[in-house]
């Protein structure tokens, strides 16, 4: 089997959670309803159950390769990104003046998943084109945008994001890539970039980069960065290309995962790849976007467009781990069930811990899948809502949900391909099984786009005790409301359910309380519980969401609607209530009253 994209639940969570209906009543998004939706997902799941999934195992065993400063990708990436565009899967969500199709990110997160479970290295490649064109609609002038945008849409184009150098990871502070101002208002762009994905590739005829560097005199520190295109081919005002650029590949990374992505090394502005391009010599040129020393802040809109997506990535890889290893457990005889329910040896799916590993990895993959789902709803009226205390109020939400969607759904799909790996057994540690490719595919998540910990300090620091704990509060609130409405319901899966939903939220505010108090007195003590708070509201929230889902599952079986369906629904739900709801209270223990030990141990002893 290969992949089967989850459409069915996709759509629960669609129409049910992140309430489609509300989304198609905001202005701008009146055709795209339920039906609207499931015809865009079915059509989505074809392509890549079809065309991309197949890619998948191959490009690990094929990855891109580099010569001579030229980027070959693996085979069929090619040809299948042609196809990729020509399906206008590029535009979904960006603006038709544009040539996009200006879906919600509520069917375009949907999208997104299927892109990223299909291959994930493949998905790269549009996901940072997607976060160039979010950067350029908010600080590109209108002639960048009509220059760069619509060739990006129709993937005549790719983009990308140059933030890191060798000396500066996430310290954005240590940026030391150089622009010096021309005549005629371009820049020259000097320096290396590191970490650029698709920073070379032969998919596209040009390679636009967004470069973030300093104009020669600007302030030290965060605020002197500006930000750049740099395109591989210089553009003309016609949109016809011209000579090459100042920039080039001088190789790319030897990885873990996400083999076929490839990962370049770049240099600006030493002669090689263009000894005299813009006629003045060495450098490679580049125009400023937006403002001077505002380059940060702009590119800031793409990487939490970035974070919002590698999130999606997380939920996209559990679900192909979760897959492969329900497929295999159905498969694999090997020994007889402990009730001695069968008289000989049985697939291991009759095994209790095969079956807690398999309810584990799909309560997880399905939680943090309603998790994100919700959280683009919010997006899309945050954005687009003609009420702006509706907006205010998504946006909000919204925020908030950015570091748990990148950061838990990430560290979950960690632990779902660990699960994956483990139920294949020694055949899952053999790389010809393919479910080992998930596991180190995944690792990346957790590091790119700002680690688990970054996450974890935003969350911290501008989410939660920047506003004294107030936005937090009050999405405990509406998880209250929920336990309310658990608490008038029979069902022993509602019942399991509210008892360690409402555990799991004073937990939550226990840590909320502790955060804004101690912030300040003890900000040490506070941040070593950063990435377990991190943990506890994102287990929160995707449990909330499943709790949410099991009174509809529960009505709608009541009426006779998709009996199997809706059962599996409130089984998952009751099992992520008992097994994962349940860890939340020793994550507040760890956070209140653990800081201290974290740093206990002097650093001379490590």
């Amino acid at each position: 089997m290969s992949y089967r994209a989850p459409v069915k639940d996709m759509l629960f969570c669609m129409t049910e959670l992140a309430r489609l209906d509300e989304v198609s009543k905001i202005p701008g998004f009146e055709d795209f309803g339920a039906e609207t939706a499931q015809a865009i997902l079915e059509e989505c799941a074809k392509f890549n159950e079809g065309v991309l999934a197949p890619l998948n195992f191959e490009g690990d065993k094929s990855p891109s390769t580099w010569k001579d400063g030229e980027v070959t990708t693996s085979p069929g990436f090619k040809e299948a990104f042609r196809q990729y565009c020509e399906g206008g899967w590029q535009g979904l969500q960006h603006p038709p003046e544009f040539g996009g199709q200006g879906l919600p990110k509520t069917i375009g997160a949907a999208c997104a998943e299927m892109l990223h479970a299909a291959n994930m290295s493949f998905a790269l490649c549009p996901l940072l084109t997607d976060g160039a064109i979010e950067a350029l609609l908010t600080a590109g002038s209108p002639e960048m945008q009509n220059a760069f945008i619509p060739k990006m849409i129709t993937g005549e184009w790719t983009g990308t994001m140059n933030l890191t150098e060798p000396q500066a990871g996430s310290d954005l502070a240590q940026v030391r890539t150089r622009a010096e101002p021309q005549p005629g208002g371009t820049y020259k762009v000097f320096g290396t970039k590191v970490f650029i994905t698709y920073g070379e590739h032969d998919m596209a005829q040009n390679i636009v980069h967004l470069v973030l560097a300093r104009v020669v005199g600007a302030p030290e520190g965060v605020k002197g960065i500006s930000l750049f295109i740099v395109p591989k081919f210089l553009v003309h005002a016609d949109g016809s290309l011209g000579a090459r650029n100042d920039v080039h590949c001088v190789g790319i990374e030897h990885k873990l995962g996400i083999k076929a992505s490839p990962t370049a090394v770049l240099q600006f502005g030493d002669g090689t790849a263009a000894k005299d391009a813009s006629g003045t010599g060495p450098g490679a040129v580049g125009t400023l976007v937006g403002q001077e020393n505002r380059g940060l802040e702009y590119m800031f809109v793409m990487m939490n467009a970035a974070r919002y997506g590698v999130g999606v990535q997380g939920v996209a890889i559990a679900e192909r781990a979760y897959q492969k290893a329900a497929e295999f457990a159905k498969e694999r005889v090997q020994s007889r069930p402990v009730d001695g329910s069968l008289p000989a040896s049985a697939p291991i799916i009759h095994h209790p811990d095969v079956k807690r590993m398999l309810m584990t990895m799909r309560a997880l993959t399905e939680g943090c899948r309603a998790m994100a789902l919700t959280a683009a709803a919010a997006y899309d009226a945050a954005h687009a809502h003609p009420d702006a205390e509706v907006r205010k109020q998504n946006r909000l939400f919204y925020e908030f949900m950015v570091p748990l969607v990148k950061g838990y759904a990430t560290e979950m799909s960690l632990e779902v391909t660990n699960l994956g790996v483990q139920v294949h057994g020694g055949m899952g540690y053999i790389e010809e099984t393919g479910a080992a490719q998930y596991y180190r595919d995944a690792k990346i998540l957790t590091i790119y786009e700002g680690t688990t910990a970054i996450q974890a300090n935003d969350l911290i620091g501008r989410k939660t005790a920047r506003d004294g704990g107030e936005n937090a509060k009050g999405i405990a609130k509406q998880i209250a409301a929920t336990e309310a409405q658990l608490a008038q319901r029979q069902s022993l899966a509602a019942q399991a359910m509210a008892k360690r939903l409402r555990a799991a939220r004073e937990a939550f505010l226990d840590v909320v309380d502790y955060v804004v108090a101690g912030g300040k007195a003890s900000p040490n003590a506070v941040y070593a519980g950063s990435v377990p708070y991190l943990m506890l509201a994102g287990n929160l929230v995707a449990g909330w969401q499943l709790a949410r889902a099991l009174i509809v599952a529960e009505d709608r079986l009541a009426a006779g609607d998709d009996a199997p369906f809706m059962a599996a629904k409130i089984a998952t739900a009751r099992f992520y209530a008992e097994h994962i709801l349940a860890r939340a209270p020793g994550l507040r223990d760890t956070i209140v009253e653990g800081g201290d030990s974290v740093g206990a141990l002097a650093i001379e002893a490590f």
